[in-house]
């Protein structure tokens, strides 16, 4: 975790009255860790589950509830919004959001977050027939309607015993949702990016392979970037990263051939666009919102495969005290695929300083690129968590300090959505 992700940020979050309060502690200490000031709302029935005290340990503010409200000072319903830059209920039961949904304001939550302007987050957890009725699916459509967005709860055995939709959903994925709420960027938002990642794996049998040693470490942090900057992001890798947020659709692929097939498929959805929704009751219909797509070329393709791979193993015994592989050329990805219509960014990985540079520049109208990342490999080998990268352009060159991949990866988006590129 960023300890400086979000820094400054100011957070109010909700809690109503269900079984899965306990999982609110965790979403408020990441909050905090990631360097936000957070403060806290409970209803009545959530006091039921868990003391005020708690909250105000984890959160270092006073709880507001109905007997702890004041008008000396901001913990009251209608200041705390104005403190706040997001407001979260999680977990949401039903019973808050129609509340919400119908305007009722019975108490400080619904009233707060009915005085509130800003941007919400809501994070339902209720029986699967309670979040299933017709009855709460029409105010979870009027909710998304209200400047709010709603993260889906997950398929689960629920307290009552029963299984199916209506568990809260992973405390990680709303951390994430918050996050890009706060974090996301108008160069990014409504982008498809495409990010390619990892060592590429060529057979020689089907136990066997030639590779290297990319770890798909930048590949994943840029994903995570990108999706916290607002980006509709899709990675193609051999290095599957199940701590990315679910949002960022991964596709795992093994050798070269697989991932151009994959890239190509991806790289033609996104020219197609992105649909917006509707934010307000009144707001125009949905449109294609085209901006141009972006594709970050981080994997690590193997220059060369196996001319004959083979079934099954080679034994051994077969091969002899010696054994001469014969490979052939791999495509070049980068050079081959269709990039017309996307910006396209290149990595460079080379042992040696300066030469590395200049082939890294090279590489801009080699391969017909937008801009290339050239990464001291003397100095950061692969596999590392921190790094360092020169980032060239047509017209530009801007040097990013080391620092670990995420960190990275953010000055890499801000210095790209900067140049205009």
């Amino acid at each position: 975790m960023n300890t400086s992700l979000l820094l400054g940020k100011q957070i109010v979050v909700g809690v109503t009255g269900s079984i899965s309060i306990y999982k609110s502690l965790e979403l408020i200490r990441l909050y905090i860790k990631a360097g936000a000031k957070v403060r806290v709302i409970m209803t009545s029935s959530a006091m039921r589950f868990i003391s005020p005290l708690t909250f105000e340990a984890i959160s270092q503010h006073a709880v507001l509830t109905e007997a702890s409200e004041s008008w000396a000072n901001d913990n009251n319903h209608i200041d705390i919004g104005k403190w706040a830059d997001l407001f979260v209920i999680a977990p949401a039961t039903a019973n808050t959001l129609n509340k919400i949904s119908n305007g009722i304001a019975d108490n400080l939550l619904t009233q707060a977050i009915l005085a509130y302007p800003k941007e919400k987050l809501f994070a339902p957890a209720a029986n699967t027939n309670m979040y299933k009725n017709p009855l709460t699916t029409a105010s979870l459509k009027m909710i998304k309607m209200i400047k709010a967005e709603v993260i889906e709860p997950v398929v689960k055995e629920l307290a009552c015993g029963d299984v199916g939709e209506g568990a809260l959903a992973e405390v990680e994925e709303i951390f994430y949702k918050s996050a890009q709420m706060l974090l996301k960027d108008d160069f990014w938002v409504n982008r498809r990016v495409v990010v390619s990642g990892g060592g590429t794996i060529e057979k020689i049998d089907d136990v066997r392979y030639i590779s290297n040693f990319s770890s798909g470490k930048m590949a994943s942090a840029l994903s995570k970037a990108l999706y916290l900057k607002g980006a509709d992001v899709c990675l193609v890798t051999t290095k599957v990263d199940v701590t990315l947020p679910k949002a960022v659709y991964t596709i795992e692929v093994e050798d070269a051939k697989e991932m151009q097939e994959y890239l190509t498929d991806a790289l033609r959805i996104a020219k197609k666009g992105v649909m917006t929704k509707p934010t307000l009751v009144g707001d125009a219909l949905p449109e294609l919102i085209q901006k141009t797509p972006y594709l970050f070329m981080a994997a690590a393709v193997s220059d060369y495969k196996v001319r004959f791979q083979q079934k099954g193993k080679l034994k051994k015994e077969a091969l002899g005290k010696t054994w001469s592989l014969e490979l052939e050329e791999n495509s070049d990805i980068l050079m081959s695929i269709n990039k017309e219509g996307v910006f396209s960014v290149g990595f460079k990985a080379e042992m040696d300083k300066e030469s590395g540079k200049e082939n890294a520049k090279n590489m801009l109208s080699k391969k017909n690129l937008d801009a290339v990342c050239f990464n001291d490999v003397g100095a950061n080998s692969f596999g590392s968590d921190d790094n360092a990268i020169t980032l060239f352009t047509k017209t530009q060159v801007k040097v990013l300090p080391q620092s670990d991949k995420f960190t990275l990866s953010l000055s890499l988006l801000d210095a790209l959505s900067s140049m205009g590129e």
